[in-house]
């Protein structure tokens, strides 16, 4: 990809922006949050969490955005019985009486994994390496995966029955925490509409690979001022009970704040925020519009929070 200089990448990156959404808009209805949200995680080079009740189009999503974007794509279905072998692949003894690897759906650009919290740690755990080093590791040895490599993940909420909650390690390797609502009366109609007809829709591959990764690197490039830096690792601090940033609400309703990877992702996707929306550097706005998506997993409410209904939210909403 040859663009005459960064200036022209980035309004390239707009562009593209505006039809991916277009054309997802095609099979899934409403979502904007979420597919936003979802685009901004794969061009920082980050992981998504989709929360949500059974039903809101999380697994669609997923299938139709790898789709659009011309990748590899493997769903992994999580149950109590799935063991780390099933998602990293296994050692088996070939005929010539020597260990082979073969590989799990983890090789893949854009693995789902779906109901994540269906499974127990251990089996989750397998996930985290691939996640944080972009490698697996079998019986000693060390298996690089596919680039770009992205780990959607849906997961339903907690109060149902059978799950086990993701340990706040694993939380943290997610970059954006996304929470879909039920559609509206009007998006709804269009949903049965479009769905129970007999229009199937083709969609175009917009975006490859190789164009994936150079827009990564793109956005790591993005200048940013030292007022939106410190403003974003302030906001962080200030989630941080019992240090000299916390505010008095802090204090008073919150067990554990942010470790520093959320003010990286802070400003990694306050430069893809800025990028998508057409500005050459991004401003706190951007911070602010990307902040309650990163802080949501990583705030840890106490009991008192919970008694008085102060939703993680709110928290959030009156830091910012």
């Amino acid at each position: 990809m040859q663009y005459t200089n960064d200036k022209a990448a980035v309004d390239a990156l707009h562009q593209f922006y505006k039809d991916i959404k277009n054309e997802i808009g095609k099979v899934v209805i409403g979502q904007d949050e979420a597919v936003k949200s979802v685009l901004i995680s794969i061009l920082s080079n980050g992981h998504c969490l989709l929360v949500g009740v059974p039903g809101l189009a999380k697994t669609l999503l997923v299938q139709t955005v790898a789709d659009v974007l011309d990748l590899n794509f493997n769903r992994i279905q999580f149950t109590p019985d799935l063991m780390p072998g099933d998602i990293i692949g296994s050692e088996i003894l070939g005929e010539d009486r020597n260990f082979k690897f073969i590989k799990g759906p983890v090789f893949s650009n854009i693995v789902l994994a779906d109901e994540i919290n269906r499974t127990p740690p251990k089996t989750q755990a397998a996930l985290l390496e691939a996640m944080q080093e972009k490698s697996v590791t079998a019986a000693g040895h060390k298996h690089i995966l596919p680039k770009p490599f992205f780990v959607l993940a849906t997961q339903n909420p907690i109060e149902q029955e059978g799950t086990y909650p993701l340990p706040e390690a694993q939380l943290d390797r997610f970059m954006f925490n996304v929470l879909l609502t039920y559609p509206t009366f009007q998006e709804e109609l269009t949903i049965v509409k479009n769905s129970t007809g007999n229009n199937p829709v083709t969609l175009k591959k917009l975006i490859n690979a190789e164009q994936i990764e150079y827009f990564q690197q793109l956005i790591r490039t993005i200048p940013v001022t030292d007022n939106v830096l410190e403003y974003a690792v302030k906001l962080t601090g200030k989630t941080r009970p019992g240090t000299p940033l916390a505010t008095p609400e802090i204090n008073q309703y919150v067990n554990w704040g942010a470790g520093p990877r959320a003010s990286q992702f802070l400003i990694l996707g306050a430069k893809c925020h800025a990028a998508i929306s057409g500005k050459y550097s991004p401003d706190i706005e951007d911070v602010q519009a990307v902040a309650e998506a990163i802080l949501r997993h990583r705030i840890v409410r106490n009991y008192r929070a919970e008694a008085e209904g102060l939703s993680i939210e709110k928290i959030i909403k009156n830091l910012l």
